[in-house]
């Protein structure tokens, strides 16, 4: 990774440029311009998007993207500016990380939704992520609970060839799908996973597991709701919840059931009107000229 300019973007080349599929990269780069002026707003907000392809003699060797926004830095004592990754949110503070901010427990609950509603933007768009895992996801607390995807040229449109080989990263797998598997499938078993290791600061809890949340992180009937869509995650594929049934389980008001309305009772037709003989008598118009 290279800074450009005065360091706003970045440049990633690729080690390997004979493996880029350059047709799949140019995919990317065309879906974020083909946005909406919002849509490509909130791209930007969620996600490091490759916004432009880097050609040698033909061939792609790298992207140039935007540098991950300050706010989801910190500084460390050595006075050296460190990206803020997931990983600090689900292990207790260590002393080489204690200038790392802790969320408080509602913090942590809206970071746990930030992410579900990032990959359900995601989805809804048309993208799979692929590797969704604690090393390529930035978090924020300022000015809101906020997240941030890197390594996005690992995403693909639903449908199209990965630019490379899908990545994988330990402890995040489907265990029902190959490493090299991305699918939406396997998005919302990872979902699963992200947001109930931010709930409960456990890198490695497994749907097959009962978790142990933050104290103040959930009321009883969001724990209730979460724990469903967790052990709901271990099914089959195509079981699995989908990424936006997580903002039902973690909101303040959970699926209000309402009873069913009756249809509306239809007025009475009096169908004598509709025999009534009536004596319709030739009209008669003016001749031309008459």
């Amino acid at each position: 990774m290279f800074p450009v300019g005065d360091g706003a973007l970045l440049f990633k080349e690729y080690k390997k440029p004979s493996e880029v599929d350059g047709a799949a990269l140019t995919g990317l780069v065309d879906f974020r311009q083909a946005l909406s002026a919002t849509d490509r707003e909130r791209l930007d907000e969620l996600a490091a998007w490759p916004l432009c392809r880097v050609v040698h003699g033909g061939r792609p060797v790298g992207f140039l993207m935007r540098r991950a926004p300050s706010r989801m830095t910190w500084m460390n004592s050595a006075g050296n500016r460190r990206l803020l990754e997931m990983q600090f949110l689900l292990r207790a503070a260590k002393p080489g990380w204690r200038q790392v901010v802790q969320p408080l427990p509602e913090q942590r609950k809206d970071l746990a939704l930030a992410c579900a509603d990032a990959v359900a933007w995601f989805h809804s768009a048309g993208l799979v992520v692929g590797d969704i895992s604690h090393a390529n996801t930035l978090w924020s607390l300022a000015p809101s609970p906020s997240v941030h995807f890197l390594d996005c040229d690992g995403f693909r449109q639903a449908g199209r060839n990965p630019i490379l080989p899908q990545a994988a990263t330990p402890d995040w797998n489907d265990p029902l799908a190959a490493s090299t598997d991305a699918t939406v499938d396997t998005d919302a078993y990872k979902t699963a996973l992200m947001v109930v290791r931010i709930l409960s600061q456990d890198a490695y809890v497994q749907p097959q597991d009962t978790p142990s949340f933050v104290t103040g992180c959930l009321d009883d009937r969001r724990e209730t709701a979460v724990r469903a869509l967790f052990a709901q995650a271990k099914g089959e594929r195509g079981t699995r919840p989908r990424p936006a049934e997580w903002r039902v389980a973690l909101s303040e008001r959970g699926v209000i059931k309402l009873a069913a309305v009756a249809p509306r009772r239809r007025p009475a037709i009096d169908r004598s009107m509709f025999e009534v003989v009536r004596d319709r008598k030739p009209i008669r118009l003016p001749r031309p000229g008459g």
